[in-house]
């Protein structure tokens, strides 16, 4: 069988020096049909190695409701990277970042009562035991050393900006060779001497995560890694986009010349991202650094193939670097049918009654003590007279209505914890989670109205709290439904044009493609060819605020927003 081991200065594939050029492209956030597709295309750039996280939340997002098929079959994923010839990198966490939903960490877990997150605590510690031990059934009999292609498997990420925990460090090992883990080990950490060496254990190899400025970087890291390779990676060749922002982009040949410098010192790279792809259904995380920052459903990232699939001048840049260093395959991908263009007129869509809880609450229940995974929660009181509402914090939006009428809202986005009720009856407040945070303190953070509810300074109690189920939506405040057919010659992917409307969520033939806002950057939201069929098709809307005309519209590329360079 291969070997894959690290030797005094370089990686050693079966004992010869062997430079990883790696991509990440998150299986997670490609339709499971497209995994192929956008491996091959990673080989054909001149990738030998293709890097993923594990999302623990979208394997187990109830506690003890393992899934490993469909989009979270993982053993497939690293199968069809081995048909194509290509290593792999396994990068389980627990924590993940990624701009992924609560960094990946399961809701049921950060709301464990007591949990201490991503230390040496022991309700914590079991739990990422269970689960690390469900992940490597996967991956061990998947290593290169048993004919697979996993020739590398991360321990923790980016560690050293959270804690130093060195005994969490070590269980995280010991529960990764006791599951017949053999390759090595690594950790990533920026490169600063603090989280250089706080986020990682003698035996573990020390990488770094930047995007520039190599020469000074990789000089960081060998004072911290004395000998074997010098890897970058998270080769950051782009960045994220978040709701209100503008999206964001990195000169190709800028990207390219960073790439160069890197591979010219004889560094192993793993390219983040190769492919991003998308936040589908209600999976983006969110920032927050003093302002909360939720993430758009795109993860295109500026990376060497688009959020569709399709090779960008990045792609061709980067090809050209790698050439100098590696092989790279003569083939080139093949472009891309042009996708339908449609105009599809939508009709208001009458919804059932909601079934309300009748559970009176002191105060708002938390998402977390209500046990709902969704979007959505609608909470209402009665109202004994006009006044002032304040709210400790909402977490993260919420439309405020009296006696049915909408009379304002309050966003997170702009630190609103106050609004001027009129009389009335009832009060109702949609209360919207718009992205849980992926990143530092605010990890694991309640959703929904947090701490006192107050009218002119009392107590406001009575509460009752409805968790809306975006598959089937009831008649609650503020949501609306529209929906519309189509019909396509064959199955396409497609983009879908949500700039006209307001703020919500679309489907296509039931697969919730994720949210949509009018305040950008956003503009349209990626349909993948496998979610569609030819024939009939259909688009639904649920809307929050105002859709304004009534049409769905299919355009012909992905529309990502006002750049920023």
């Amino acid at each position: 069988m291969p070997t894959f081991t690290i030797g005094e200065a370089d990686f050693l594939l079966d004992g010869r020096p062997h430079r990883v050029i790696a991509g990440a492209l998150h299986y997670f956030r490609v339709h499971p049909d497209q995994w192929a597709d956008r491996i091959r295309k990673a080989r054909l750039m001149g990738i030998n190695t293709i890097e993923t996280y594990v999302a623990w939340n979208a394997h187990e997002p109830r506690r003890g409701e393992w899934d490993a098929t469909g989009w979270n079959d993982l053993g497939r994923f690293l199968d069809l990277v081995a048909a194509e010839g290509l290593h792999a990198i396994v990068r389980p966490g627990p924590y993940i970042c990624a701009e992924w939903h609560n960094g990946g960490l399961p809701v049921w877990l950060t709301a464990t009562p007591g949990i201490g997150l991503r230390r040496s605590e022991p309700q914590y510690v079991a739990e990422v035991t269970r689960y690390l031990e469900r992940v490597y059934e996967i991956v061990e009999p998947r290593q290169v050393d048993r004919g697979g292609p996993v020739v590398l498997v991360q321990v923790e990420n980016e560690y050293g900006a959270y804690g130093s925990d060195k005994e969490y460090l070590a269980e995280l090992v010991r529960v990764t060779r006791d599951a017949g883990i053999t390759v090595p080990l690594t950790t990533v950490d920026q490169p600063e001497p603090q989280m250089l060496r706080d986020g990682s254990l003698p035996g573990l190899h020390l990488t770094g995560s930047f995007g520039s400025r190599a020469t000074e970087r990789l000089a960081t890291l060998r004072e911290h890694q004395p000998t074997g390779p010098l890897m970058c990676s998270e080769f950051w060749d782009g960045w994220f986009d978040w709701w209100g922002g503008v999206h964001h982009t990195t000169d190709p040949d800028a990207a390219a010349v960073e790439l160069d410098a890197l591979l010219a010192a004889g560094a192993s790279v793993n390219i983040y991202m190769f492919h991003g792809g998308t936040n589908f259904g209600l999976t983006n995380g969110a920032n927050d650094k003093g302002r909360y920052l939720p993430i758009t459903t795109s993860y295109d990232y500026d990376a060497p193939l688009d959020e569709a699939g399709n090779p960008t001048a990045k792609y061709e840049a980067f090809r050209a670097v790698i050439a100098k260093y590696a092989d790279v395959p003569d083939e080139r991908p093949e472009p891309a049918p042009a996708a339908p263009e449609l105009e599809v007129a939508l009709a208001r869509v009458p919804l059932e009654p909601a079934v309300r809880r009748e559970a009176r609450h002191p105060s708002p229940p938390t998402f977390e003590a209500l046990d709902h995974l969704g979007a959505l929660v609608v909470y209402e009181a009665e109202l004994p007279r006009a006044g002032v509402l304040e709210i400790g914090e909402v977490r993260d939006h919420a439309w405020v209505f009296v006696d049915g009428r909408r009379v304002g809202a309050l966003a997170r986005t702009r630190h609103e914890r106050a609004i001027e009720l009129p009389a009335g009856r009832r009060l109702a407040l949609l209360v919207e989670e718009q992205g849980r945070v992926n990143y530092d303190a605010r990890l694991g953070e309640a959703k929904g109205l947090i701490d006192s509810v107050l009218l002119d300074g009392e107590p406001l109690g009575g509460w009752t709290a409805t968790p809306v189920d975006l598959s089937s939506p009831a008649d609650v405040p503020g949501l609306q439904a529209f929906e519309g057919e189509f019909d396509l010659d064959a199955a396409s992917d497609l983009f879908l044009d949500t700039s006209g409307w307001g703020k919500g969520y679309a489907f296509v033939n039931g697969t919730l493609l994720g949210r949509y806002w009018r305040n950008g950057p956003q503009e349209t939201l990626f349909v993948p060819a496998p979610v569609t069929r030819a024939g009939r098709n259909r688009v639904v809307a649920l809307e929050l605020e105002t859709l304004g005309a009534p049409v769905a519209r299919f355009v012909a590329g992905l529309r990502l927003g006002p750049r920023a360079e």
